[in-house]
């Protein structure tokens, strides 16, 4: 008998699970001792692993492995594993061809219909990307389905919803945040309104908050390790997983320690659930706005819900739940297991397609080993017709210089393109949220000069216990992809606060800023971010504009 295939291919982990018939879908085994294997790629040379052999490697190799590629679907920047460039779109496709080939070794053949989820807030063009990695994996007919709808079918196979009702799902995973409204019809949902959610915030900023408590914990010591000792990247790769454990400790308990055991350095860090709750508390609260917001899209009030789903690893944090709870004061459902509960709906729905006929795919080759990469694993050049005029005369392409350093709490804003004249400026980030936004890039004479405000500093200040400022970067982006770049390329140019600065000379700080001649040919961008005279930022709190033309 023919089986479906679902596939939740998330930031942190991928989980699959397979629907034969009318039978009730089961979680297929991955990984050598989970059902889930992380989402991480390592590549060197002709080898190229994914999940758990790709984290092993990736101790001793960490400029080799790529983690958290999800978030960056949409970033033209490369990802570089060992000098190689790798579209996030080519790893994410890596991922599904190694799932859906394990899958099908262990199902003894091919799936007759897949299903891959994605996050609610895709917009169309992330949804192209998804199918073009779908192409890359050499997987067709495939079907998408957004990962609320998922969780609402599971939960619907296990509790009976009548048609028409109203569900919200409130899906907290390793690395973003989605929020729907679904309405429940004869067959399967739809969704109501319109999604909202937060693309860069999860587990693993939650994970950074702690590790930061534990690095702040042993600072003077840590300053005293040699970080291109092979023994001191594996023993701190270890603590981060310290960090991971504790945090789900914390869902059960309200105290626990976090072992450390570095080079000349054996000791424990404690970390007490209202500590750690005090860290996440403000990132928590931007995801209930975005449900409140969901709500208001589908014109939906919190009593004409059934229920609302819990969905996600992150959402068994004891905090979701009050906080979810005060606000909708609705039945909440948390499923016992949310790192599968998008899997298993996605294999019910592949399985309903395939009943239908309209979901085949060939044979799939089960291979032992990984082909080397090839042409098309390379960036492709931008399209024509993005929207954005090649800069004329001395701007050439400026190479983005990697993932941003990581803040404590990371809180990301939805960026969408406004056009301004010939020109254009991505969205401010939300009015609640601290932040600050560019309105207008000119030249004057020789500077560069910016027009921006600033938002919400005093608190955010307070909570991450550090000054805060403006950081601009020069980048080279199209509208669609200025959500994704910002933070992810910048220079240290540090400024001081204020409605309008020049960029050339220095500042107090005693950073170097831009000057005319200091805007390489090909950038075509101005971004900015929140973010310390370190040059420390948190991202998610800025926007892009354009450059002007020449001066």
């Amino acid at each position: 008998m023919g089986y479906a295939l679902g596939l939740d291919i998330g930031t942190t982990y991928t989980a699959a699970a397979v629907a034969r018939g009318g039978d009730r879908p089961e979680v297929v085994q991955l990984g050598a001792r989970a059902a889930a294997i992380p989402t991480v790629v390592f590549a060197h040379e002709s080898t190229v692993l994914t999940g758990d052999a790709a984290v092993r490697r990736g101790l001793r190799e960490p400029h080799r492995v790529a983690r958290q590629f999800k978030r960056r679907v949409g970033d033209p920047a490369p990802i570089l594993l060992g000098g190689v460039p790798f579209s996030a779109e080519t790893l994410f496709a890596r991922v599904l061809r190694w799932t859906v080939d394990v899958v099908s070794e262990r199902q003894g053949g091919a799936p007759e219909a897949i299903a891959v989820c994605h996050p609610a807030n895709w917009g169309p063009y992330k949804l192209e990307l998804l199918s073009q990695a779908c192409r890359i994996a050499e997987l067709e007919g495939v079907t998408t389905v957004s990962e609320p709808e998922a969780a609402a079918v599971q939960y619907a196979a296990l509790e009976h919803v009548e048609p028409g009702a109203l569900i919200a799902v409130y899906d907290l995973g390793g690395g973003t945040f989605d929020a729907a409204v679904l309405r429940k019809t004869e067959g399967s949902f739809e969704i109501a309104g319109t999604p909202d959610g937060i693309e860069r915030l999860g587990g693993i900023d939650f994970d950074e908050a702690i590790v930061a408590h534990v690095r702040d914990a042993i600072a003077d010591r840590l300053a005293e390790l040699d970080l291109e000792e092979p023994a001191t990247l594996i023993a701190l790769a270890r603590l981060r997983q310290e960090c991971i454990e504790a945090k789900e400790a914390l869902s059960a308990d309200v105290e626990t320690s976090i072992p450390v055991v570095l080079p000349g350095l054996h000791t424990e860090v404690r970390l007490t659930r209202a500590e750690f709750e005090s860290m996440i508390r403000v990132p928590l609260l931007e995801t209930i706005a975005a449900l409140r917001r969901a709500l208001r899209s589908a014109s939906v009030e919190p009593e004409d819900l059934t229920a609302v789903l819990l969905v996600g690893g992150s959402s068994r944090i004891p905090l979701v739940a009050e906080l979810v709870g005060r606000e909708i004061a609705r039945p909440i459902a948390v499923d016992a297991d949310p790192k599968h509960v998008v899997a298993l709906g996605a294999a019910r729905a592949a399985s309903a397609h395939a009943r239908a006929g309209r979901a085949r795919v060939p044979a799939a080759t089960v291979i032992s080993s990984a082909p080397e990469p090839r042409a098309g694993d390379r960036p492709t050049p931008e399209p024509a017709g993005s929207g954005v005029s090649p800069a004329k005369g001395r701007r050439r392409r400026l190479a983005l210089l990697g993932a941003a350093v990581a803040a404590a709490v990371l809180v990301a804003a939805v960026a969408a393109v406004l056009a301004h004249g010939d020109r254009w400026v991505s969205d401010c980030p939300p009015a609640q949220q601290a932040a600050a936004c560019i309105t207008s890039v000119s030249f004057d004479g020789d500077q560069l000069v910016a027009a921006f405000t600033t938002q919400g500093l005093d608190a955010a200040q307070s909570r991450l216990g550090r000054n805060l400022g403006t950081v601009f970067f020069l980048a080279s982006i199209v509208p669609g992809q200025a959500e994704s770049t910002v933070g992810q390329g910048r220079t240290d140019a540090w400024l001081p606060w204020g409605a309008q600065s020049p960029f050339a000379g220095r500042n107090d700080a005693g950073q170097r800023g831009f000057a005319a001649s200091d805007v390489g040919q090909d950038a075509t961008a101005l971004c900015v971010l929140l973010g310390d005279s370190e040059g420390r930022v948190v991202t998610g709190t800025g926007n892009c504009a354009q450059l002007p033309s020449e001066p």
